[in-house]
């Protein structure tokens, strides 16, 4: 199983032919990976859409930044699921919801004005109906 997995990754390594678009991958995977880190602490600025795209972008520019990004303990399984199942498991999206209400309700919170409130209520439903709609991969019973 660990061979087919290492198959399948590195059939998602298709580096560009052309050195000034690998560039501009690394650099829009480099660009990226640092939205994430800033998603880790604005509530607004996801943080997983920008790791699943610098993932994308290191993989046709860069495989070593693309294998430090899968193999990072905290976003490598998320970033791996993606990859081989297009899918998040039940788990990570349940913290997301609990993550986006959190953030989004304390920020709400906090706004003295109305209409700022009202546009946060309105990101945090959309943001939450985006996650709802990616597939979700209960993990195989067997392992």
């Amino acid at each position: 199983m660990s061979e087919e997995r290492q198959e399948a990754g590195a059939g998602d390594l298709r580096l560009h032919d052309s050195r000034l678009i690998r560039a501009l991958y690394l650099a829009t995977g480099l660009a990226a990976v640092a939205l994430g880190i800033v998603g880790i602490v604005l509530p607004i600025l996801p943080t997983t859409p920008f790791l699943l795209l610098a993932a994308a972008c290191f993989a046709r520019s860069s495989p070593r930044f693309h294998e430090r990004l899968v193999a990072n303990r905290v976003a490598g399984p998320i970033i791996r699921e993606w990859i081989e199942h297009r899918s998040i498991r039940r788990p990570v999206k349940r913290w997301v919801y609990l993550l986006l209400a959190l953030s989004f309700s304390s920020s709400i919170l906090v706004m003295s004005s109305t209409w700022h409130q009202v546009m946060l209520a309105i990101l945090g439903v959309v943001l939450a109906i985006f996650v709802w709609r990616i597939p979700v991969r209960d993990p195989d019973p067997g392992g």
